[in-house]
């Protein structure tokens, strides 16, 4: 049965773009280069464009930043097929609900990302950073994004299980979210009936997505037989309250919502925090400025969470690297009823989406886009346009967890840079690669202790 058109008499017709194949539509050149197929549609179409992701659908490509924005910000849209997708695949959360649903799992879910509790977990993404770096042998070259996936895993992990997992299921939890997370981009982006043959992959991915929720099951109700508040993020999920019900979450629902946490949060902060890195060693200069701000803002001290406002050019860093190297390759939505966009009228039904990490690069948005300058931020009398720069999506939808996600980055990476500096292995050019999110393709870098340099000299 076929999707619905998404032409009408009084819209202008919207462009198809080419390379579509009978049954797997435009599958292929997405599963060779996807980052490369979506941004040659902003070279070649207008605002927007139809692709085919699967038979019988349609998806409107949208790129244009006023049209993204209002996408994002229409209230009556539902999230789509990515989201429906990771749903299926790891349960209802708040990343994957829509409309009443969304707004009343947000409210559940909001005082474990608030102010005060976030303050609460410096001190261990700190430590785990530490225990990260005491791990790299200087000299020897580290695979950085496998390190920054390992760090990420572990300063989510101990920040949601601090207090109610032993050591052993801490790593068996580990192990497993790493495969789901490795699993869930591939699944995406293939047709539903893929993820049902029986291949050594999907056999691999169930088992650790049900692992997963057996861990995570086993200390829920440990944690409410002992009636004992371990002042972990997973304590505040139990305290939390269906809105409806008035009951506390079910272990299963905890479960949907930690697991999305861990692909949605920890595959994103592994990124930024690798590119973070890579574009350091590949600017000196830039680098000697984050150090220089720190020294004046930390002294010898260790960073803190009132030091995470205080430290306005590593901001600026952070925020170009989220520019340059955003994560998002693919935001969905879906039209329930007939919606007006821009100059289309789309039926119920249509798929829309859009791509940051293409947007981001658009150099009619951004002077000399493929350049990294942190100091592009300052320019306040010529911003981006609305729409432009959206590191963590608009409207209501927006990321539940941006304050949590940037005290981690800059926790993470003042941390690191004051112990060690890299240095780029190879030719020094890193090619992006789109999954879940976009990261490195490989990133490998030699660990040198800080102040090497005067060494070596």
């Amino acid at each position: 049965m076929k999707g619905p058109t998404v032409n009408v008499t009084a819209s202008p017709p919207i462009p198809r773009a080419a390379g579509s194949l009978p049954l797997v539509g435009h599958a292929i050149p997405l599963l060779r280069d996807n980052l490369a197929f979506i941004a040659s549609l902003r070279r070649t179409y207008g605002p927007v464009v139809e692709i085919t992701l699967q038979p019988g659908t349609r998806t409107v490509i949208v790129q244009d930043p006023v049209l993204i924005e209002a996408m994002l910000t229409d209230k009556t849209l539902d999230k789509g097929r990515f989201f429906e997708k990771m749903g299926q695949l790891l349960g209802d959360s708040v990343v994957t609900a829509a409309g009443e649903e969304h707004t009343g799992k947000r409210r559940q879910l909001q005082p474990a990302f608030a102010r005060g509790e976030i303050a609460r977990y410096v001190d261990i993404m700190r430590d785990e950073t530490d225990a990260a770096v005491d791990g790299w042998d200087p000299g020897r070259t580290l695979d950085v994004r496998e390190a920054m996936v390992k760090l990420s895993l572990d300063m989510l992990a101990r920040t949601v299980f601090s207090g109610s997992l032993d050591d052993t299921a801490f790593r068996r939890l580990r192990r497993d979210l790493s495969v789901v997370m490795n699993g869930v981009g591939t699944r995406i982006m293939l047709p539903d009936w893929a993820e049902r043959l029986p291949l050594p992959a999907n056999r691999r991915f169930d088992r650790a997505r049900d692992a997963v929720r057996a861990t995570v099951h086993h200390a829920v109700h440990d944690l409410q037989a002992a009636e004992h508040d371990t002042g972990d993020m997973l304590s505040l999920l139990l305290r939390a309250q269906d809105e409806e019900t008035g009951r506390p979450l079910t272990a299963h629902q905890i479960c949907s919502e930690i697991l999305t946490l861990a692909v949605a949060g920890t595959e994103t902060t592994a990124s930024v925090l690798s590119w973070a890195l890579y574009e350091l060693a590949r600017h000196p200069g830039i680098e000697e400025r984050v150090l220089g701000e720190l020294d004046d803002v930390l002294g010898g001290g260790p960073v803190t969470f009132a030091d995470v406002t205080r430290l306005p050019y590593l901001r600026r860093v952070i925020t170009e690297v989220t520019r340059l190297h955003h994560t998002g390759w693919l935001v969905t939505r879906r039209t329930r009823t007939e919606t007006r966009l821009g100059e289309w009228t789309l039926p119920a039904g249509t798929e829309l989406a859009y791509c940051q990490h293409a947007l981001h690069r658009d150099p009619a948005l951004f002077p000399d886009p493929l350049v990294f300058d942190p100091d592009r931020w300052l320019d306040t009398a010529q911003p981006p346009p609305s729409g432009a720069f959206l590191p963590f999506g608009a409207g209501k939808h927006r990321c539940i967890g941006d304050r949590f996600a940037l005290t981690e980055l800059v926790t993470a990476i003042a941390t690191i840079v004051r112990r060690v500096r890299f240095d780029v292995t190879g030719n020094g050019t890193v090619r992006p690669v789109a999954r879940a999110t976009v990261r490195p393709r490989t990133l490998l870098m030699t660990v040198r202790p800080r102040g090497q340099e005067a060494w070596d000299g």
